[in-house]
């Protein structure tokens, strides 16, 4: 930022913003925390519970379709309320969903429960993202969005290695309100110490602010100050081509992750001869290229943006490179016998899907602006619904076909059509305030 004039007094500029993205990064955290330990904690359950296979299978896919249905209105709720009060009332209805589940007496009550958990996660993201907007420059929007996302990893890999051990110890019930009451915690914290507007915090200087809103004014189509009030343009969003294919390359990326999280230690059991054990180990070398490609994700995309001013190369070029090599490396897993060989090109395959997530975010702000939720909302939407269908659609083709390999084609192929899809994007074409039926009198800068 050595661009950016220092405020007359010559003050340090405070820090404010990173103290915002880390109670965001929490929030995302404790988020994976929460949702990944039903899946640890699934056969402890369903022993003590007394459920069959089937009703198992319901309760853990609840989350879901309720995850993915209320994208939209969490979105509408950030947008309106703002974060301050959306975030409060997201992870404080989480918080309370994991306590009932670990309160459920029988099986209605836990699918209640993670319908409930769906429901409040589902906002957390696109206000996350419309905060990000508000408080972040634009110079380094997607390292913190890749910050953001490192942070669902962490939370998952800890609630992965946590889980079991300390349902051994104290059973599965008090793990789910252990895991609750930070949630609780920081829905207090955030409350009282959050502003949306980074003006209206005290705590955040001149100096601060001009970091902020640096650049906003030629190629920021945010505005800091709200426009709650203003009515979202569905019809102008369903007529931009570039929100169609960003929700194209989200259901690629969501389907391939969810092939990673549910079926591929069963394909490496069924294909390669794994131990469970093993298996179980080899996924988390394949999460943790994921939580590497997150990060690094953010600081390419950002640094791709400095040196090129273009919202073409930094969001659509690094996305369709990406995925495009993820792609071949999971085409050339087809072809390799070797067990460590294999899953070294499946890690390397998933750390590159990784590196096109920071861009996907802050490609919903570029072409979002103060929209930013709703085209989030739309985005995570679809990809959450193919991430629901994943798991039943990849089970129904080796039913069909009895040939566990055709899921690396088929995912290979995913991929690739997902860097199709990011070719196509146009970070430039924003929701403006004209698609309300607003003037817009800013000038739009035309170098993209």
């Amino acid at each position: 930022y050595r661009s950016i004039p220092r405020h007359p007094m010559n003050e340090r500029p405070t820090f404010v913003r990173y103290r915002v993205l880390t109670w965001l990064t929490l929030a995302a955290a404790l988020a994976y925390l929460c949702r990944n330990a039903v899946g640890v904690a699934e056969s402890a359950i369903r022993e003590d519970l007394d459920l069959t296979l089937t009703q198992s299978g319901w309760f853990m896919g609840a989350f879901f379709w309720t995850y993915a249905i209320f994208q939209v209105p969490g979105g509408l709720l950030a947008h309106r309320r703002g974060t301050r009060v959306a975030m409060t009332a997201f992870v404080l209805m989480g918080a309370l969903a994991t306590l009932a589940l670990g309160a459920a007496p029988g099986f209605w009550l836990l699918i209640v429960a993670q319908l409930i958990m769906g429901i409040a996660q589902a906002g957390l993201f696109p206000a996350s993202c419309l905060s990000i907007s508000h408080w972040i420059p634009l110079a380094r929007r997607s390292f913190a969005c890749g910050v953001l996302t490192t942070g669902m990893q962490v939370g998952a890999i800890i609630s992965g290695a946590s889980t079991g051990p300390l349902i051994e110890a104290i059973g599965w019930r008090l793990v789910f309100v252990l895991f609750a009451i930070p949630g609780i915690i920081w829905t207090i914290w955030f409350f009282l110490r959050f502003h949306d507007n980074p003006r209206k915090d005290p705590a955040v200087n001149p100096s601060e602010l001009a970091i902020i809103k640096s650049e906003r004014d030629e190629s920021d189509p945010t505005p800091i100050e709200s426009e709650s009030q203003v009515p979202t343009p569905w019809l102008a969003m369903l007529r931009n081509p570039a929100i169609w294919f960003l929700c194209g390359q989200q259901i690629c990326r969501a389907s391939g992750y969810m092939f990673f999280a549910s079926w591929f230690p069963t394909f490496l059991q069924e294909t390669r001869d794994v131990s469970v054990k093993d298996s179980g180990y080899l996924q988390s070398l394949v999460f943790a290229g994921t939580l590497a490609g997150c990060l690094f994700g953010g600081l390419l995309t950002d640094w791709i943006w400095k040196r090129t001013k273009s919202l073409r190369l930094s969001r659509s070029g690094v996305g369709a490179v990406f995925l495009g090599a993820c792609g071949l490396l999971i085409l050339a897993a087809w072809f390799v016998q070797n067990v460590s060989l294999a899953v070294t090109l499946l890690a390397l395959g998933s750390f590159f899907a990784a590196l096109a997530g920071p861009c996907a975010f802050s490609a919903s702000i570029d072409i979002g602006g103060q929209r930013t939720p709703q085209v989030f909302g739309v985005m995570n939407m679809t990809g959450n619904f193919a991430a629901a269908a994943t798991p039943i659609l990849v089970g129904a083709l080796f039913e069909r076909t009895d040939n566990w390999n055709l899921v690396l084609l088929l995912f290979a192929a995913i991929y690739l059509a997902g860097a199709v899809c990011w070719a196509l994007v146009d970070p430039s074409r924003h929701l403006r305030r004209r698609d309300s039926g607003e003037s817009d009198s800013r000038p739009m800068n035309l170098n993209r």
